[in-house]
């Protein structure tokens, strides 16, 4: 049915506000013919009619104002729904929402994709099984908060969304309260969950990395603390901010006490190079002085690195301790000169090596001679003491020249056994033939001394060299040295100073009155080459020498001095056990062994004897001591004259004694010409100093005996006799 026009009815109200309003009505002519009319003939009267037509015009109105504020309100509804919709799918976050009974109303794309697998079907259908047991009260706590206050969080939740896959988050939720035509509103919670997974990555990542860098920083303290090198950092105001331990023993100063202090205290030559700074990032000084906290100079050699950062910059100092390479180089340049004095020394000793073969050869006439003159003169002749005299220097030249020849060839001593006190004696025999007539000389031998197992020749030097440094301190003026004798058991803390055994010593003691021995000349006296003594008038090595005695025969040397109390030295050598005194030889009248045949009814005149030897002197000797035994003796001073009479007529010497030292030749080569010539012949090889190698070669040659020149008459007679009456099986070494 249409609606009747009414709107006559409103003309009292303002046409502007209801024009837009309402729709235009259609015409109700058709229904009310004589409505137009009615109306011109009945508008003035009050009509009820009227009233009614007026009231109904006026709620048609309203009702159509209220449809068009419905339809805004449905397009409003509707197009926030939509946003909501596009916000709620587009937000980079899982969200879902949840009713009161954990059933899943709403989830967005992400939600999804955080809660189901790809490889599973799992349906997103409720919250709570996706959250782990250990988990579950928290949450659950979590809802009941949010119905209660409107919202609540819980942090680090952890949800399983697969079989070996799970996702740490963070929950926030919300409660929104959705009411209901009949009875109470009921609750839904929109649920966002913040996956912490890569902030706890990064957060695992920075906190490995922060490890390490606390690791590298101990790593690098640990090198500054334990370097070699004294590091000291500085800031740009040249204040010091790292001292480390080597630095602080360097500059003798505490770590503390340095810290803050500036550079230029320890390093004052290296704060110029500071300046360098914008030039480089770093330098080497070089050696330059350092500077303790003591205030004492030390070389050291410096680098300098510069490291700039966002905040400043710092420098760091290398320096590195110069004081041991310097006593190094001292040390060093002290060596070269023993080197060279050693080389001196060695020149001397082959020098010494050559002299002495030639002095065996005079020292070998001069005791030829004398067998020769004591055997001419009469028993009873006042010469005869004389010639003993002669013979006993000539004794002891040889032994001397045997001990250069030890000392020039570094050969080990010979060692026998003697009497202490005699080689006492003997030193102070020497001595007394150039000792000053300033200075007395005292000796004493105690009485029941052992037998000592040394090398006598090297016990007279050692205390021959003692009693000299004696009688060179005390020089000019009057005083006194006194040599003793004694056997003593050191007490324990001498035999551990020293390091002897527990054992009887015999000990040899050579004190003096001179003025002594500061401490710091007693720590080098027994370094070769250190003398106190002015230069040209000592060569460093008597002490030395002393030393090197005592160090072979396994014993040890004691030394007490003080200035202006003289000095004392003590030998100790060592009581062998088992070892015999050597019995004291009471010279008989001699008869010489020159004038006494070997045998009786011996065909001496039979016998030749071929004796080569360089030196003419000894070859003449030779021939007249045999000659006095009764022997043909041929004499060569040439080697290949001696291998040309040979060759002539090998059938007509009966023995060959050849020197094994000559110019250009030598002895053993001899004896091997000789057999290829006779093998047969009886030869003997003689030579001033026998070492097991020229025994090994000469009897390795076929030489039948060694003869050591020079040798008494017994021994050269004794020899000559063997070979050619009595040959052994085994050639003994004379």
């Amino acid at each position: 049915m249409s609606r009747p026009d009414l709107s006559f009815l409103l003309q009292h109200e303002d046409p502007d506000a209801t024009q837009d309003l309402l729709p235009p009505a259609p015409s109700l002519a058709p229904v009310y013919p004589n409505l137009d009319a009615w109306e011109a003939t009945e508008h003035s009267a009050d009509d009820p009619l009227a009233a009614l037509i007026a009231e109904l015009r006026n709620y048609q109105a309203e009702l159509e104002i209220q449809n068009k504020v419905l339809d805004y309100s449905q397009a409003v509804a509707e197009s926030a729904s939509e946003r909501f919709e596009a916000l709620f799918s587009s937000v980079p976050l899982p969200l879902l929402v949840i009713d009161e009974h954990d059933i899943v109303i709403q989830a967005n794309a992400m939600a999804h994709s955080a809660f189901q697998s790809p490889s599973q079907d799992r349906l997103l259908a409720s919250f709570m099984p996706f959250v782990v047991p250990e988990d579950a009260d928290r949450v659950a706590q979590a809802f009941l908060e949010a119905r209660q206050q409107g919202r609540s969080e819980v942090h680090e939740v952890q949800f399983s969304v697969s079989q070996g896959h799970a996702m740490q988050g963070d929950l926030h939720i919300a409660c929104i309260e959705i009411p209901q035509r009949t009875g109470p509103a009921s609750a839904q919670f929109m649920c966002a969950v913040v996956d912490q997974g890569p902030l706890l990555a990064e957060r695992q990542t920075l906190q490995e990395r922060n490890t390490q860098l606390h690791a590298s920083e101990r790593r690098l303290e640990a090198v500054i603390n334990t370097s070699m090198d004294a590091i000291i950092c500085v800031d740009s105001q040249r204040r010091i901010t790292v001292f480390n331990p080597t630095a602080a023993t360097l500059f003798l100063c505490p770590v503390q006490e340095a810290l803050g202090s500036r550079l230029e205290r320890f390093l004052p030559d290296a704060a110029y190079a500071l300046e360098l700074a914008p030039l480089t990032t770093q330098a080497v000084l070089g050696e330059m002085t350092g500077r303790t906290a003591s205030g004492r100079d030390i070389p050291v050699e410096v680098g300098i690195s510069f490291e700039r950062y966002g905040e400043g910059e710092t420098t760091t100092v290398f320096a590195r301790d110069l004081t041991s390479r310097k006593r190094a180089e001292a040390q060093r340049g002290e060596l070269e000169v023993q080197l060279r004095e050693s080389h001196k020394m060695q020149a001397l000793g082959t020098l010494a090596g050559g002299i002495a073969h030639d002095f065996n050869n005079i020292v070998g006439a001069i005791l030829g001679n004398v067998e020769l003159a004591m055997a001419d003169c009469a028993q009873n002749s006042p010469l005869q003491e004389s010639l003993r005299e002669i013979e006993k220097a000539g004794k002891r030249a040889r032994d001397l020249v045997r001990q250069i020849l030890t000392f020039s060839r570094n050969q080990p001593p010979q060692r026998r056994a003697v009497h202490a006190g005699e080689v006492l004696r003997d030193t102070e025999r020497l001595l007394r033939v150039s000792l000053p007539p300033a200075i007395e000389l005292q000796t004493h031998v105690h009485a029941q001394l052992p037998a000592l197992l040394a090398d006598p020749t090297q016990v007279e030097q050692a205390l021959f060299n003692l009693a000299t440094n004696a009688m060179h301190a005390i020089g000019e003026v009057r005083g006194m040295v006194r040599m003793e004798v004694e056997l003593q058991d050191p007490d324990p803390r001498l035999r551990e100073r020293l390091g002897l055994a527990n054992s009887p010593y015999i000990v040899y003691t050579v004190q003096d009155n001179g003025p002594g021995m500061t401490p710091q000349t007693l720590q080098r006296i027994f370094e070769p080459f250190f003398t106190t003594k002015p230069v040209g008038q000592g060569t460093g090595l008597g002490l030395a020498v002393v030393h090197g005695v005592m160090r072979t025969h396994g014993g040890a040397v004691d030394v007490h001095s003080q200035p202006g109390l003289g000095s004392r030295f003590a030998l100790y050598f060592p009581v062998t056990e088992g070892v015999e005194l050597p019995p004291v030889v009471t010279e008989p009248p001699r008869t010489s062994v020159v004038a006494t045949p070997p045998a009786a009814g011996a065909m001496l005149a039979d016998c030749h004897v071929m004796y080569v030897d360089d030196d003419e002197a000894l070859v003449f000797l030779v021939k007249r001591l045999l000659k006095r035994r009764g022997y043909r003796v041929t004499g060569f001073s040439d080697p290949h004259e001696a291998t040309h009479a040979l060759h002539a007529a090998p059938q007509e010497y009966h023995l060959l004694v050849t020197d094994y030292n000559m110019p250009g030749y030598c002895g053993v080569d001899l004896v091997r010409a000789a057999l290829q010539i006779r093998p047969d012949l009886p030869v003997a090889l003689a030579s001033g100093y026998i070492t097991a190698e020229i025994e090994q070669q000469a009897l390795s040659a076929g030489a039948q005996a060694l003869i050591h020149k020079p040798n008494d008459v017994e021994e050269l007679c004794a020899t000559v006799d063997r070979l050619l009456h009595g040959v052994s099986a085994e050639p003994p070494a004379c």
